[in-house]
């Protein structure tokens, strides 16, 4: 039998078992149960807000663990975590700049507190920077950076960490673009 044969008999077959069903009366309650399995799938589906919307890489500083998004992309550096209204515990954002250079962030359209890290190209903090929800105040690196991390405010505060610290796990990172 040709293609052309086989497939006309199987969309026939496919008609009249669409047909039969419908003629049974059983397809308006087929359809009603794929819709509600269709809503429960969404109801547990975790919301955007919810997932991981990037990629973590593990980084350390001295015996803190951190789970750190990459921005690596002009696009990503832009965004950064623009609308993001939390985020979790020892959890943060790594900026990854093509070449070393003075840094400047700000928190444009960032409802959450966050603190910086400015981290040269060996991988020591050069300065850290507390910068306030939806602000525009920009904030700079002290000398040139290859790498920023921001943090949950007061992060580094709290866990000791400051200037001259070394982060770990850069080197694992992708390249910037």
């Amino acid at each position: 039998m040709s293609y052309a044969k086989r497939y006309k008999s199987m969309i026939s077959s496919s008609c009249s078992s669409l047909k039969h069903a419908h003629e049974q009366g059983w397809w308006p309650r087929l359809a009603a149960v794929l819709m509600l399995a269709s809503l429960a799938l969404l109801a547990v589906a975790p919301s955007p807000a919810q997932s991981d919307p990037l990629l973590t890489y593990p980084l350390r500083i001295g015996d803190h663990a951190i789970r750190a998004e990459i921005a690596n992309t002009a696009e990503t550096r832009r965004k950064g975590l623009m609308y993001r209204t939390r985020l979790a515990e020892s959890s943060g954002m790594i900026f990854i700049f093509p070449r070393v250079q003075l840094i400047s962030m700000w928190m444009k359209n960032t409802p959450t507190a966050l603190s910086v890290a400015f981290i040269d190209n060996a991988g020591r903090i050069i300065n850290i920077e507390d910068m306030e929800p939806f602000s525009e105040e920009s904030h700079s690196s002290a000398g040139p950076a290859r790498f920023a991390l921001e943090m949950n405010q007061g992060w580094f505060a709290k866990r000791g960490i400051g200037t001259g610290d070394k982060v770990t796990g850069l080197e694992k990172l992708p390249p910037p673009q």
